[in-house]
């Protein structure tokens, strides 16, 4: 993909930089003690998946750190491979208040989420965006919608 190609605005660029803004926004929250509203449920399931071996504390800045660093990586478009790779993993670990809590994540199993749960399957549309952003600059397949907007009839 040629530099101009990949600084064009067009949809991929727009569906990239929205992501990477969305990361680093919920990952900067989390910096802040009590700002995040996942904060709680990502603490306890870091807690869970680590066997509690690692802080509370030192869990969410982790996290936090991850986030900041994805959402920065795909607003600059650097590292595309590695970050997508980044994300999927942590698209896979934001469901699994699912299996851990899921008295948190239902009222009624299997079909009535929680706002906690709704919050947890809209993630749903960034691991869809992310096939679409791997589609494109990791395989480099052509898409009709990489081209600039005002190309498009």
């Amino acid at each position: 993909m040629t530099e101009n190609k990949r600084n064009s605005f067009n949809p991929i660029t727009v569906l990239r930089f929205s992501i990477g803004v969305i990361y680093l926004w919920f990952g900067v929250l989390k910096l802040f003690y009590g700002l995040s509203p996942a904060e709680q449920i990502a603490s306890q399931t870091i807690h869970q998946l680590t066997f509690g071996f690692l802080p509370d504390h030192v869990a969410i800045n982790s996290l936090a750190l991850w986030e900041c660093t994805l959402g920065i990586m795909l607003i600059l478009c650097k590292y595309m491979k590695v970050v997508l790779l980044m994300m999927f993993i942590h698209m896979a670990f934001t469901f699994t208040p699912f299996i851990f809590f899921p008295h948190q994540t239902f009222m009624h199993l299997p079909y009535d989420f929680t706002l906690l749960g709704q919050y947890i399957m809209k993630n749903i549309i960034i691991i869809s965006s992310g096939m679409v952003l791997w589609q494109q600059y990791v395989k480099g397949t052509p898409m009709y919608y990489a081209s600039p907007l005002s190309e498009q009839k």
